[in-house]
């Protein structure tokens, strides 16, 4: 039986912010108030990275400029990792660095294959203020660093040169989305 109540349920889905706006392309601030806002934005996160159909969301993906994400992300051996943090630091990345197909909600229907190390930890707190380390290996090792990027101000477009950004910033022109 179910102790806690599944992330999400009490959460209200709200607009993703899409490629463009300066809300992603600019660090997002440190959390302060560890009180209700902060616990219903968590739902919010949540609920609508769900209803995205994503495995990762960062505040400022809904416009909200402060440093809070959540995920529900498998690994490579298909283990499930469900959780949140508060002001995220990373504080490990190593490993093999892949290069493996990533996309993102405010790039929606887009992915293009982008290097990240096979290996993260990620250190920050709950959002009652409880210090929590979060260890991922491979997919997830990707969404725990693509979700550290967002709230750094970066996306994964960041990442790619030559001609696979080249290509992906042809395919957001198109995109009908775009703006």
């Amino acid at each position: 039986m179910r102790q806690s109540p599944i992330p999400g349920t009490h959460g209200r889905v709200r607009p993703l912010t899409l490629h463009g706006d300066t809300v992603l392309h600019s660090p997002c601030a440190e959390v302060t108030d560890f009180g209700p806002e902060l616990a219903e934005l968590v739902e919010d996160l949540f609920a609508t990275m769900y209803a995205a159909q994503g495995v990762g969301l960062a505040a400022n993906q809904i416009g909200v400029p402060l440093r809070v994400f959540v995920y529900d992300c498998p690994d490579d051996e298909d283990v499930r990792h469900v959780g949140h943090v508060i002001n995220p630091r990373p504080a490990e990345t190593d490993g093999v660095v892949i290069r493996g197909p990533e996309g993102c909600l405010s790039l929606p229907g887009l992915e293009a294959g982008t290097e990240r190390y096979d290996h993260a930890v990620v250190e920050g707190f709950t959002m009652t203020g409880d210090p929590v380390t979060v260890h991922g290996t491979g997919f997830f090792a990707r969404c725990l660093q693509h979700e550290c990027d967002h709230l750094e101000g970066r996306i994964y477009a960041d990442h790619l040169t030559g001609r696979r950004h080249r290509k992906l910033m042809r395919q957001v022109a198109r995109a009908s989305w775009s703006r």
